[in-house]
């Protein structure tokens, strides 16, 4: 735990500091709450675990050349097999 100094730029947006980032695995597209306590504010993640293995499978399917129509198509394949 520690104090950070955040600044408030164009429309509004802020940027997390990178070691908080790391440290509650946030990252692009996570949703955040934040509580007014009427002088203070509290940011707390709500990290999305559909969202984070969204994330995972896409690194995955990268990682592996594979363009999301391929995918797409070998679940489709996959299924009907299965019938």
């Amino acid at each position: 735990m520690g104090t950070y100094t955040i600044q408030i730029r164009q429309r509004g947006v802020v940027t997390l500091p990178n070691t908080l980032r790391e440290a509650y695995g946030l990252g692009e597209d996570d949703v955040l709450t934040l509580i007014d306590l009427g002088g203070a504010f509290v940011l707390s993640p709500r990290i999305s675990v559909v969202s984070k293995i969204a994330r995972v499978i896409e690194k995955k399917r990268d990682q592996a050349g594979i363009s999301l129509e391929e995918l797409i198509a070998n679940v489709h394949q996959y299924r009907h097999s299965k019938v």
